[in-house]
């Protein structure tokens, strides 16, 4: 029943509504009209309504999700390896990209277009699952560092825009391969878990069939860690018992570094 419940706030949600954040809005409607008139009875200017319900019991910041850690964690190791090039595909622009961004400047491709010029990346728009695709036959060898954060998950999905393809994936490690140079290193994160596709928001991988897959691509997989909302990120020791155990937990946040080898 509980499945079924959090399911269904899933899908109210795409509809714009949040059953959760409207009952916690009732009840801070209360202390927004005390704290109101409070401010009003010492306050001659101009004042108006603007509720700001969600607010007023939460930490100092929005710190327990995945997106934070993954973007601080990766970003801290760009910084820590200086590459010549890196670049990116497919990461949160308003996260990780603009870490990296603040420190070097950094390439990101895209299968969506971006209309404005970001201080510090240079964009292509680019379909990572095409072997067709100039913008990526260009580039072979191409840079020396390279990140996808949370988006091999939903390629071949049709979600953003991107062709239907159940391998999408696939051919996605494969290009993403391509792109980086000998001894270069590939930064992942992807759900890991029972491998599934929850269609069309993502796929969740068993992490032994992606390491397996970078492994055909010449990437050999040099660090593992995971993130979960009980804990802040854990580097995990690489290891078969491991990875079994990873792949039949409902989900975590898997967090991969993989070397380029000849």
């Amino acid at each position: 029943m509980r499945k079924k419940i959090i399911e269904l706030f899933k899908t109210f949600k795409q509809f714009g509504l949040d059953p959760i954040k409207f009952v916690r809005a009732i009840l801070n409607i209360s202390f927004y009209l005390k704290s109101y008139f409070k401010f009003k009875k010492n306050y001659s200017g101009l004042l108006k309504f603007y509720p700001c319900l969600h607010d007023n019991n939460k930490e100092a910041g929005k710190i327990d999700n995945e997106y934070f850690w993954q973007d601080l964690i990766v970003a801290k190791w760009i910084f820590e390896a200086s590459p010549e090039k890196h670049v990116d595909i497919g990461s949160r622009l308003d996260g990780f990209v603009a870490h990296v961004a603040s420190f070097r400047e950094i390439e990101v491709f895209d299968i969506r277009p971006i209309n404005k010029k970001i201080p510090g990346m240079i964009f292509h728009q680019a379909d990572l699952m095409s072997d067709k695709d100039n913008s990526i036959l260009d580039k072979i060898n191409y840079c020396d560092s390279l990140s996808c954060l949370h988006a091999l998950e939903h390629f071949g999905l049709g979600r953003y825009g991107d062709p239907i393809n159940p391998i999408g994936y696939r051919l996605g490690i494969e290009n993403i391969s391509k792109l980086i140079k000998t001894n270069g290193i590939f930064y992942l994160s992807t759900p890991i878990g029972i491998e599934r596709v929850e269609f069309n928001a993502n796929w969740v991988f068993d992490p032994r069939n992606i390491i397996q897959i970078a492994h055909n691509n010449k990437l050999k997989l040099v660090e593992f860690g995971i993130y979960n909302n009980k804990n802040s990120f854990q580097e995990i020791e690489i290891s078969e018992s491991k990875l079994k155990y990873f792949a039949e937990q409902k989900y975590n946040l898997g967090i991969f570094k993989f070397l380029k080898l000849e």
